[in-house]
Formats: C-alpha cells, sequence, structure tokens
C-alpha cells in the first residue's frame, strides 16, 4: 500500500506553549480526517482579551460531499441544516479577516489548522501564519497520571459541562475552560512562565 505524501504548508505558523493576554480560540467539524478528501462542516473562533470572550465567529459550512450518517450522529449536524449554509470560499475568507495576527488556540489544534490551512490555500491562495497553542500539549504535561488526554476527558477531571461537545462553537467553550483550569493547576506550583519556557 503506497503511503499518502506529506503536504508541506509554506509559512504555516508555530507551535507554541504560551499564555498571551490576546488570543482566539479555534475550532472546526468535519465530514472526515482528511484534509484532501474531506469537507469543513462549521468553523468557531472565539476571541479572548485578559480571560474575557469580547468577539466571536460561527458559521456552518455546505461541504462539497454528503454528511454521513456517523459525522451526524457524532457532532449532530445533518445535511438539512448545512443545505443553505455558505460555501468554503465565503465563510474561510471570513474567519481569515477576523482572525487577523491573534495566536490560535485549540485542542490538538494542528488537525483544525491544516484543514483551515488548506482551505484558504486553495479557496484565496493566502497563507494561514498564526502561531497555534495546543491545549493537548499542556494537559498532559499538567496531567500525566490520566489514562487518557481527549477534551471530554479533562473537561470531566475538572468538572466542566461538556453537554453539547461535538459542536464548533461549544467545543471553543469547554476548551477554554479546560486551558484556565489547566493554567489554575500550574500556578499552584510555579509561575505561568517558568512552565511555558519547560517546553523549549
Amino acid at each position: 500500500m503506497q503511503k499518502s505524501k506529506k503536504i508541506t504548508r509554506i509559512g504555516k505558523g508555530r507551535s507554541i506553549v504560551a499564555y498571551p493576554d490576546r488570543y482566539i480560540v479555534v475550532d472546526i467539524e468535519t465530514t472526515g480526517l482528511s484534509t484532501r478528501e474531506n469537507s469543513i462542516l462549521e468553523i468557531s473562533a472565539l476571541r479572548y482579551v485578559d480571560h474575557t470572550l469580547v468577539d466571536k465567529f460561527s458559521t456552518l459550512v455546505h461541504p462539497y460531499e454528503p454528511i454521513s450518517a456517523f459525522i451526524t450522529e457524532l457532532t449532530g449536524i445533518t445535511n438539512e441544516m448545512v443545505q443553505d449554509a455558505p460555501n468554503i470560499a465565503e465563510c474561510i475568507d471570513a474567519f481569515y479577516a477576523f482572525v487577523q495576527d491573534d495566536v490560535l488556540v485549540g485542542y490538538n489544534v494542528n488537525f483544525d489548522v491544516n484543514f483551515l490551512y488548506d482551505n484558504l490555500k486553495v479557496c484565496s491562495n493566502k497563507i494561514l501564519h498564526n502561531d497555534y497553542i495546543d491545549v493537548l500539549r499542556i494537559a498532559k504535561r499538567v496531567l500525566p497520571y490520566l489514562p487518557h488526554h481527549k477534551q471530554t476527558d479533562i473537561a470531566s477531571y475538572y468538572g466542566i459541562d461538556i453537554q453539547g461537545a461535538h459542536r464548533a462553537e461549544k467545543d471553543c467553550l469547554i476548551c477554554h475552560a479546560c486551558l484556565e483550569a489547566l493554567l489554575k493547576d500550574v500556578q499552584k506550583n510555579e509561575s505561568i512562565q517558568s512552565f511555558c519556557q519547560s517546553f523549549k
């Protein structure tokens, strides 16, 4: 079986560990796992300044392919819901205009960033250059004794409400709550600055 060629994403931002005063939590829902073969169904981006939600971008996306029963079961998004939604070319430009140069934050966020990068490049020939923070990396360092580190596992550990998970905006809210809880645990033992530097 021939392996698929690795995609080179020139100009893509870096994975960093930091805690900026301003950042955007992002999440997408998709029809599958392949950036080559599958479509984005939903994009959400929540802008936080000094721990406070100040603005948001959220939209369903009309996909290039039908939504499978599995994806509908997982996300609750049906073919009927996206029938009149804007296509990815419209959505990705609006997303790009919204995020500007802000740092992106997400859970296993490289997945989301790759989909967003590839669709932006195809649709608009623009580069998603924003650096990004993966809350999964932080969770694995802060809670190494947990058997699993899915976002819902971390949320359950901290008592964060996960009702409505697997919709993009709700997942952004869960992700941000997880980040805040994790960093509170960090602050009990060391400074956030020292913790972030320990990843370098």
